[in-house]
């Protein structure tokens, strides 16, 4: 695909956007298109807690506990990571309303179809697309969110919203029981009821999500101008009237260079020559939060069981405090990554939650830890590694030009979902299910050492953007030094 010029121009419409006081405007952004986290959290939750209700007797389907946990695990991480490419090169060329409208439709339509499962192969095909809608959601939610927020807030926001995650993940853990109690629901109902909550929910959003404009920044990267222009005019008034600030005209400018297509070769050699530590940084962040991920939380209810007698029907509780635990530490943290700064708090939170969780894997060989102090252990670790988590999404969706910034968030998450999803499972599966202490001790320290190590290259390859535009930290590839004087300013 070839790029065609539309013309040159110099425009305030990011610094306009970035001087916005906070106001409400800003919170129907946060839940019409951060709240899908929540959804996200609750699909992998409940299917991880409905597999021995699938596979018994009665249920209404005709399906193993293996096939879930194997067959249909494995296509859901498939779909997440092909949607997330797919769709994620589609947000960058067509727009980002357009496509986080069209994801979460995806997901809806799937999430619906899993309820009516009663096949094996029907339930592999629904896991697939919803996998592939979630993917999707990634890509073309994290980089509208980031180029409609404030640059002065734009650290703790994305962490927070991608910290709701585990929001959804406790809503899921608790609701399986309620829909799992057969003296509520009977055996072929009541799991078809979790999936239904999802979309439920879903439709919620997406009633909310009706609302959230295109991105101003992608429109004039694209040619539309005017219309970009028009958004941004609204929104300032909207604000002004919800915060009664007049608001200062800004006087930084941007020279752009307008085209409709940015080819994908020019992309490729975007990031990785000319951003090829950034890509370093980003696969680092990456791959260490999804081994430590699956090194704590793959075997979670095996572990507790195995080491621990905790009956099955009650791991959901554990995980609902774990889930907790993950949730605090965005919302606790998430500012210091806009005051004290990204490098510190990324490196000390990967570093932090590292060195805990191989203390936690030390007391655990020795035997020193019940059922409730290895969770109390595994919340503090957690803790620090979900804002450590968070921010991975948060690097790659700001440290990249804007025409690329959708492929980039789909592609780090492509590689940290197949390597979390596929090459995790495989690791730690034995590990964790051998039954031998020494084992799962090795998989928690396996996690805990690419933890450490990515918090090491972040102290090295990481990059100060804290309270600046995205177009300071990554100047887009149409941007043009010493422009046309005649140009449209807009």
């Amino acid at each position: 695909m070839t790029s065609t010029d539309t013309g040159v121009i110099r425009t305030r419409i990011p610094a306009r956007l970035d001087r916005l006081p906070w106001s409400p405007w800003h919170w129907r952004i946060v839940i019409g298109l951060g709240t899908v986290w929540v959804l996200d959290g609750l699909e992998v939750t409940i299917v991880g807690n409905i597999v021995g209700r699938l596979a018994e007797e009665g249920s209404g389907i005709d399906i193993t506990t293996a096939q879930v946990t194997t067959w249909a695990a494995a296509l859901y991480v498939a779909g997440a990571c092909v949607g997330a490419l797919f769709f994620g090169r589609l947000t960058d060329i067509y727009g980002r309303k357009k496509l986080f409208m069209i994801t979460l439709a995806v997901y809806l339509a799937a999430t619906a179809a899993t309820a009516f499962s009663e096949t094996a192969w029907f339930f592999y095909l629904c896991r697939f697309f919803t996998g592939f809608g979630i993917g999707g959601e990634y890509a073309a939610i994290n980089s509208a969110i980031d180029e409609l927020i404030p640059g002065r807030l734009r650290g703790r926001i994305d962490l927070i919203i991608n910290g709701t995650f585990w929001a959804g993940a406790a809503l899921g853990a608790l609701a399986s029981v309620a829909f799992l109690d057969t003296d509520l629901f009977p055996k072929d109902l009541g799991w078809r009821l979790a999936f239904a909550t999802g979309v439920v929910l879903g439709l919620a959003i997406l009633l909310v999500r009706r609302h959230v404009p295109e991105s101003p920044r992608w429109l004039f990267i694209r040619g539309r101008v005017d219309e970009a222009d028009r958004i941004v005019d609204g929104v300032e008034q909207q604000v002004e009237r919800e915060t009664g600030k007049r608001l200062a005209v800004p006087d930084e400018e941007i020279a752009i260079r307008q085209r409709e297509s940015i080819g994908f070769g020019t992309i490729v050699r975007t990031v990785f020559a000319q951003y090829r530590g950034r890509t370093a940084l980003g696969l680092s962040l990456f791959i260490g939060q999804a081994f430590l991920y699956n090194s704590i939380t793959f075997g979670y209810a095996v572990i507790l069981t195995e080491f621990f007698d905790v009956p099955v029907g009650s791991t959901a509780y554990y995980f609902a405090v774990i889930a907790v635990g993950n949730l605090l530490g965005p919302l606790v943290l998430g500012h210091f990554f806009d005051s004290v700064g990204r490098v510190p708090m990324i490196a000390g939170t990967y570093i932090v939650s590292g060195l805990l969780l191989f203390g936690t894997a030390y007391l655990f060989q020795q035997g020193a830890l019940s059922a409730v102090t290895l969770t109390a252990c595994w919340c503090t670790v957690l803790f620090f590694a979900s804002a450590g988590a968070s921010s991975a999404y948060l690097t790659v969706s700001e440290v990249f030009p804007l025409e690329t910034r959708a492929m980039c968030i789909s592609f780090f998450y492509a590689v940290g979902t197949a390597l979390g999803g596929i090459t995790g499972p495989l690791l730690f599966n034995g590990l964790v299910s051998s039954g031998e202490r020494a084992d799962t001790t090795l998989a928690f320290c396996v996690g805990a050492a690419l933890m450490v190590a990515a918090g090491v290259v972040e102290s090295v390859l990481g990059v100060k953007s804290e309270r600046r535009s995205l177009e300071s930290i990554a100047a887009p590839l149409s941007a043009v030094p010493d422009p046309d004087p005649a140009g449209r300013t807009a």
